[in-house]
């Protein structure tokens, strides 16, 4: 009887869903009410315009071109952090806080329109291949570099590729062309640059980017400097300008014990979220310094801001840049992708280190240089927190929130100048082509030495450095380096030792030779004492 029931009724059922089908379909089509529930995606006026000029407009247009520079103008309305990037310009920026590009794993500088590598990464693709420093690159899988002005970013486009690919090298050593070929291989980005031991105590880590791997890296110099003996540690975040923040929320749980607060992040479309200590840190007892200036932004001041909140560093140097808000990257259906501010950071107790950004982009970014001018970066007493605002610590100290991490030693910025006829050196390339050389000449002697360290402390060429440079400068730039005044002429004598250290021994033996005279350095070893 159901059954039968069921066949009568069924034909009705069907016309119901039938004419229902019909008049929802009409309705969608005409843009009635009720229709913009049922679209996966709004029209909105952006879209309408687009769509205007596509069908309409006179002349053949790129769309992709008007579309991308619409969304960088909504974005410039935003905050100065909230960032559009283009699908050509996304992957730099992605590798640069991923730590790691595939690529052939050499550095390379242009002397006289000459490609030469520089630096050849231990282990890495260029090195299995035989690849030595002194090289020089002619030519990448047919494709010639030697051409006049070539620029960096072509000669990134044609070394690098994909994982497990050819690069197919033409070079010249020693007077001979020689074929190369190189399997490209994923390459570090090193987010520690430096970390060595000052004294027998005292440790020194600097870190310049917060990458996706710089916590194990840190974590890694940590642990090989406390074998070493370490006791005390300065960590130099000067011009770190941040990256992911859990990078810097891990790392300050090696500093402090317990469940502390590290900081917590929120916004008008994002909920409170706090983030604590949640494990037994490595560095929880011993005296730390950490050293700031106006470029260290964003994690970096997540992580100064919660030591200093806690009483367990010292910050050095300069009031930090005054970068407060949280991003996240959105991707795009068209391949970019969009890094919006969502939340503010709070440090633990409770200051929002962003400065003010009510008078735009412009007025914002020349902050930094206005302190150059208004006595901020070379007197104390000139600093100037926005909001006046003030802290206290369980230790006394008086903190302020509103405009970045304001140091409780202050160290004034290096003001030694060098005359025009000096930067042109700097700015041609002259001054490392000269270090480049003289390293390539010198290469058995400085394999003698042992380690940076004992390099930093033994060597003893600045002078015979000095006095050729001064020859080489004449003869291939017309500049005559006399009457320098004596501050000047030390400063070059130094800068040619660190440079020279950097092509032996990376950046450990570049800082180990610059930090002995660093200003910031010289004050945190006094304060660790």
């Amino acid at each position: 009887m159901g059954n039968k029931k069921l066949q009568v009724w069924l034909p009705l059922l069907f016309s119901v869903v039938l004419v229902a089908g019909m008049f929802l379909g009409y309705r969608l089509n005409k843009g009635g009410p009720g229709s913009d529930f049922f679209k996966a995606n709004k029209t909105t006026t952006l879209q309408e315009a687009v769509d205007l000029i596509r069908l309409r407009y006179v002349d053949k247009v790129n769309l992709d071109s008007i579309q991308q520079g619409a969304i960088k103008e909504m974005m410039g309305e935003l905050d100065p952090h909230s960032v559009y990037f283009p699908p050509v310009e996304l992957k730099q920026a992605n590798e640069e806080l991923e730590g790691n590009f595939d690529g052939i794993g050499v550095e390379f500088n242009v002397f006289s329109d000459t490609v030469n590598v520089v630096y050849v990464l231990p282990g890495g693709p260029s090195d299995k291949a035989g690849l030595q420093i002194g090289d020089k690159l002619i030519s990448v899988n047919d494709s010639s570099l030697v051409v006049k002005r070539i620029n960096n970013s072509l000669i990134r486009k044609l070394i690098r590729g994909e994982r497990g690919s050819v690069a197919k090298l033409k070079i010249q050593r020693a007077g001979k062309l020689m074929d190369v070929e190189v399997r490209r291989g994923s390459i570090p980005l090193l987010a520690v640059d430096a970390a060595y031991m000052i004294d027998k105590n005292t440790g020194y880590i600097k870190l310049n980017k917060f990458t996706e791997n710089s916590y194990e890296e840190f974590m890694a110099a940590l642990e090989d400097l406390q074998k070493q003996g370490l006791t005390s540690l300065i960590y130099d975040l000067r011009g770190n300008g941040g990256g992911f923040m859990n990078e810097a929320v891990d790392m300050a749980d090696e500093f402090l014990e317990g469940d502390k607060l590290i900081v917590y992040t929120e916004g008008t479309n994002s909920k409170k979220a706090e983030y604590r200590c949640k494990r037994p840190g490595l560095f929880e007892k011993g005296k730390l310094v950490i050293l700031l200036d106006e470029l260290s932004a964003s994690a970096s001041e997540v992580l100064a801001g919660a030591l200093q909140d806690w009483d367990r560093a010292t910050i050095i140097g300069r009031r930090s840049f005054g970068k407060g808000l949280v991003q996240e990257q959105y991707q795009l259906s068209d391949g970019s992708a969009i890094r919006l501010t969502t939340a503010r950071y709070y440090t633990p107790l409770g200051r929002s280190i962003q400065r003010p950004y009510d008078q735009g982009k412009k007025v914002y970014m020349d902050e930094i240089l206005k302190r150059l001018s208004n006595g901020q970066a070379l007197h104390a007493d000139s600093n100037h927190i926005n909001n006046g605002k003030e802290y206290l610590t369980s230790g006394g100290r008086k903190l302020f929130g509103g405009g970045g991490i304001m140091p409780d030693v202050f160290v004034p910025i290096d003001t030694a100048t060098y005359p025009e006829r000096v930067n042109r050196l700097f700015l041609n390339g002259s001054f490392n082509r000269f270090v480049y050389t003289w390293y390539l000449k010198n290469q058995a002697e400085l394999k003698k030495y042992a380690s940076a360290g004992d390099y930093a402390r033994q060597f003893n060429r600045q002078d015979e450095m000095w006095q050729e440079f001064k020859r080489v400068s004449v003869t291939a730039d017309s500049v005559d380096l006399n009457g320098l005044n004596a501050l000047q002429e030390a400063g070059l004598k130094e800068r040619l030792e660190a440079y020279l250290g950097r092509f032996r021994w990376r950046n450990n033996g570049y800082f180990l030779v610059l930090n002995r005279d660093d200003a910031a350095v010289l004050k945190a070893i006094e304060s660790v004492k």
